[in-house]
């Protein structure tokens, strides 16, 4: 688990809300396939680990010592906000952005957003510290809102590019002093499609239990496909795809930068086709990444999918990236995105269809 994917929030929006303040910011940290939460003098530590049979399961760790520590798990009290309609009805995760008070308590009165890669910066951040450098964009980053009536008219000028927390809080407390711009916008990418994948999992689960309910009460062969179940399965793909190819991304309006090493580790780590390229490459001018196609392709969750809703997305991805899908979802993607892309897929992506290497 890398130190440098170190992002700080500090607004009073998860169950440990009494140890979270904009003094004693809750800490996470994420890699490909988990995600932990420390809370200065918490309880516990927080997990999320991606479930291949379940999308997403939650666990607690206590602080207290003890010889044999043991990962709790939670079926009940995380899904009351981690499995609902903000996350597609499957186990997943959720990133808030608020107007938050000197105290770290949202303002609820004054509007919330829920973040993906789709968010324009504007409505992001909020009751987050944010380190980094982003020119003349906008952010609700590092604000502690006084004017509680009316945030918009406060504004948050002070809360842009700054590039150390020191003077905010003991930065001394936590594994590192940042909360880099870059490890945000890739957690906020990350957290939306472990959520399609997880939603693609449950969706065909659901889609093939009653399926063979259905043929067993109407006394049909065991595998007849009906339209419906084919319809859910290949609409959680088309959500799929669309997450994987960064639809809908917002635009980067210049330079963004980060303060820590995240950015440079993120990157080397590939895989690389021939040419040296990688699904990791940044761009951070335009949009986040060079070649925009998920690095979650690799996952373990996009590889241990059910078979049917797997088979339709990598035939969708692979339709858009040979130009036979036109439609306006991918209409960001140049021709040299699509042909750069397929190429690197083809090179570093396992157990491909025989029709992805003619």
């Amino acid at each position: 688990m890398p130190p440098s994917s170190q992002v700080l929030v500090f607004s009073k929006t998860s169950f440990q809300r009494e140890r979270i303040t904009p003094k004693t910011p809750r800490a996470l940290y994420f890699n490909d396939d988990v995600y932990v939460g420390f809370c200065l003098r918490g309880d516990v530590l927080e997990f999320s680990a991606v479930d291949t049979q379940l999308g997403t399961a939650f666990y607690t760790l206590d602080q207290s010592p003890d010889d044999r520590p043991q990962f709790d798990r939670h079926k009940d009290t995380c899904l009351s906000c981690h499995a609902s309609g903000a996350t597609g009805g499957a186990p997943g995760h959720l990133v808030r952005s608020v107007f938050t008070d000197r105290h770290g308590m949202p303002i609820l009165n004054a509007g919330t957003f829920r973040t993906d890669h789709t968010s324009p910066l504007s409505e992001r951040w909020g009751g987050w510290y944010v380190t980094g450098t982003h020119g003349k964009q906008t952010h609700m980053g590092n604000w502690l809102v006084e004017n509680k009536r009316d945030p918009a008219a406060e504004g948050n000028a002070a809360g842009q590019n700054v590039t150390e927390l020191k003077a905010r809080f003991t930065v001394a407390n936590y594994l590192t002093p940042h909360s880099d711009i870059v490890a945000l916008l890739v957690f906020e990418h990350q957290t939306q499609a472990h959520n399609r994948i997880a939603q693609a999992l449950i969706g065909t689960k659901q889609a093939l239990h009653f399926e063979a309910a259905l043929n067993k009460d109407l006394k049909e062969p065991a595998d007849k496909r009906w339209d419906s179940t084919k319809r859910r399965i290949e609409s959680a793909g088309d959500q799929l795809a669309q997450c994987l190819l960064f639809s809908g991304e917002a635009k980067l309006d210049g330079p963004v930068s980060g303060t820590s090493a995240f950015a440079k580790e993120f990157a080397a780590r590939g895989p690389f086709d021939k040419r040296g390229r990688s699904l990791r490459a940044f761009d951070l001018n335009t949009r986040l990444f060079k070649y925009p196609c998920s690095y979650l392709v690799y996952s373990n969750g996009f590889a241990a999918l059910p078979a049917e809703v797997k088979n339709h997305t990598l035939k969708r991805i692979h339709d858009v990236l040979t130009g036979k899908d036109t439609s306006a979802a991918y209409a960001h993607l140049t021709a040299a995105d699509r042909t750069a892309v397929l190429e690197i897929l083809r090179e570093t992506l396992p157990d491909l269809p025989d029709y992805w290497k003619k």
